[in-house]
């Protein structure tokens, strides 16, 4: 089920859009708790539209436009990304902003265990993860005209204010592991240390496609999140599934053994990030995952306030909202190790 105007959408994209030619097949994706996602099948291929979902947005949320400008920029980069054909930013054609994107073929792995694969193959994959986070963190952001794509300096100040604010903004019971990193964070934010790199802000498995032959990264998906900051926020980001339980909304890999899986090791993953971007450590890392983790409990809140105002992107809004309490009682136990 979808809720476009197919006609109306047609019409707009034969206007818009170079070589496209309806009739139109609409299909949304089931993947996604922000930006409402749906692939539009043509006689002549296929292509991606994403939306910003209805209703009373947060402010500075669902940035489609930032998407985007940010997909473009990288076109021309190592850092794979479907080509980005069209931004339309007249709500009257499907109710709200959207972008057309390329349709890359591929697979999504949603379960970091990566059932069903070998260890060589899980190995393969962890490592792909590594070496594209590292491209997006070395990408000149001046050549690729993102040089005022975020704030300079303060990021970690910036962000422990924002998701707090967003945060109570979609407050909806008071939550005490939540609390209590709202009062420790501001009180450990590290000293600047000058690094500034384009991050992507959600960057997991679950946003990566990998082509099905080789497993190499075909396309880094849902930049929403992406702005200019410091890239060990989605180093360790990408980390937190490491401590999170399997059996969960988004599942982890707590008390998995990783070398029978051939999942690399945390100290092994992080120092092969390090040699990639020539970094020397990644300290103080307990600050860097307490914050990945109150973020994504942040977000998963909004999802669900987003589902008691009527306009959650799926209906397994509940089901991350039930997530608030877990990540940040995770958060609260990165803080201590």
């Amino acid at each position: 089920m979808h809720e476009l105007d197919a006609s109306n959408l047609t019409s707009y994209l034969e206007a818009h859009v170079a070589d496209f030619h309806g009739p139109i097949r609409i299909e949304k994706f089931s993947q996604g708790q922000s930006n409402p996602t749906y692939r539009i099948d043509t006689p002549s291929g296929s292509l991606v539209l994403r939306r910003k979902p209805t209703g009373v947005l947060l402010k500075s949320a669902h940035a489609i436009d930032r998407e985007f400008r940010v997909i473009s920029a990288l076109g021309a980069t190592d850092v794979p990304v479907p080509e980005a054909h069209h931004l339309c930013t007249d709500e009257s054609v499907i109710g709200s902003w959207f972008y057309i994107m390329e349709y890359v073929e591929g697979t999504v792995f949603a379960d970091p265990a990566l059932p069903g694969l070998t260890p060589t193959q899980r190995a393969r994959i962890y490592d792909e993860a590594n070496r594209v986070l590292a491209a997006i963190h070395t990408v000149d952001i001046e050549a690729v005209d993102l040089s005022d794509f975020g704030k300079a300096g303060n990021y970690y100040s910036r962000q422990v204010s924002r998701w707090t604010k967003q945060y109570r903004a979609s407050e909806t019971q008071r939550i005490e592991e939540m609390e209590a990193l709202i009062e420790w964070l501001p009180e450990h934010i590290p000293p600047e240390d000058g690094r500034v790199s384009l991050i992507h802000g959600d960057y997991r498995l679950d946003n990566l496609i990998f082509s099905t032959d080789t497993l190499n990264v075909a396309a880094v998906l849902d930049w929403e999140l992406s702005t200019l900051g410091h890239p060990i926020a989605d180093l360790a980001y990408l980390c937190m599934q490491r401590r999170m339980e399997t059996d969960q909304a988004i599942p982890g890999l707590r008390g998995l053994d990783l070398e029978l899986l051939g999942v690399p090791n945390e100290p092994d993953f992080l120092a092969s990030y390090c040699r990639r971007v020539v970094l020397d450590d990644v300290e103080p890392w307990p600050f860097y995952l307490a914050c990945s983790f109150f973020r994504l409990a942040a977000i998963c809140q909004g999802v669900l306030k987003r589902s008691f105002d009527g306009n959650a992107s799926n209906d397994r809004a509940v089901e991350l909202g039930a997530m608030v309490e877990p990540l940040a009682a995770l958060g609260t136990e990165a803080s201590r190790i």
